[in-house]
């Protein structure tokens, strides 16, 4: 089923209008999801995240034959992180900003497969507003910010597992994702994603693997990751896929990740605030405190996203114009 744009506005006005939560967000620092996603640890699953989608046949076609990605690697995770931090910490006029510029986004996006993948047959035709594979894509970002989480920060209990996904589920309809397509509750969701990992709508297309083997080996982003970071992001994967992208999964890459391990917490526990917390965080607390965004805090961000603030409600795109930067 495609997301139309009738949909998606009825998705929209259902999270705006809901009650308000402490501060003046989609949802407030009180909640568990500004809790997870404030955390620089959540970036452990980047690699994860994007694996996942790609498995999609559906999302590596689209991102093979439209996306920027190759031409401007650098530029696509400053859009991405700027538009899941803008709707997690921004304003609500700011949320529902840059949710209106990604539907719009992904609905000029589709066209025909050129390989059979899966149960998806070559000559058929894929659209990024489908609410299947929109579905799938937040069901990554949703688990492997848990398992980021939890490998650097201590872990959850159930009941705050269980609002993280209320939470997450408001989030959803962000992407324009119905609420009744969604699990009702945490170990729903996880069955969900346990059943996905071994369904063969998840299979590694030619495009899939291509991408993963350009960007891992450095060829697309000028630098590779360290051996530490892809030997995590190895492991967090089910086997079946990492054996599919071909990852190195060797002894050394075992041994590289099990260090990782251990010496990861113990930095990660001793860097100041500033530095654990990401900057789109760091800018909503400034808000909601009424004072402006700090120097240093601009610096953070054109980390993260790009840019010294995020993206104004009034902006176009996901970038705030130059005259406000």
């Amino acid at each position: 089923m495609i997301v139309s744009e009738a949909d998606f506005a009825r998705c929209l006005d259902e999270v705006l209008s809901a009650p308000a939560q402490a501060g003046d967000g989609v949802l407030g620092p009180d909640s568990v999801m500004w809790r997870v996603h404030r955390e620089a640890a959540l970036f452990l699953g980047a690699g994860r995240a994007l694996l996942l989608q790609l498995a999609h046949p559906w999302v590596s076609a689209g991102i093979a034959e439209q996306s920027k990605v190759f031409a401007d690697p650098l530029g696509r995770f400053h859009r991405t992180f700027s538009i899941v931090y803008t709707m997690v910490f921004g304003t609500r006029d700011q949320a529902a900003a840059v949710a209106r510029w990604l539907y719009r986004r992904h609905a000029a996006v589709g066209g025909v497969m050129t390989e059979t993948a899966g149960p998806f047959a070559a000559g058929s035709r894929y659209r990024a507003n489908d609410v299947e594979a929109l579905r799938w894509v937040h069901a990554t970002l949703v688990e492997t910010a848990m398992m980021s989480y939890g490998l650097l920060c201590p872990p959850l209990t159930d009941a705050e597992r269980e609002q993280y996904w209320r939470e997450a589920m408001r989030f959803a309809g962000l992407f324009g994702i119905p609420r009744d397509v969604l699990p009702a509750d945490w170990v729903s969701f996880k069955i969900y994603t346990a059943a996905m990992m071994e369904s063969e709508t998840l299979t590694v297309s030619t495009a899939a693997r291509d991408i993963a083997q350009r960007i891992f080996s450095g060829e697309a982003t000028w630098v590779g990751p360290p051996r530490w970071f892809s030997a995590l992001t190895a492991e967090m994967l089910p086997e079946r896929l990492r054996l599919a992208f071909d990852l190195p999964d060797g002894a050394r890459e075992h041994r590289s990740a099990a260090r990782a391990r251990i010496w990861l917490p113990r930095l990660y526990a001793a860097l100041p605030p500033r530095l654990r917390t990401v900057g789109p965080y760091q800018e909503a607390m400034a808000r909601l405190c009424g004072e402006p965004c700090p120097s240093f805090t601009r610096l953070l961000n054109r980390g993260w996203i790009g840019q010294p603030l995020m993206p104004a409600a009034n902006a176009a795109g996901v970038r705030r114009p130059s005259a406000q930067s």
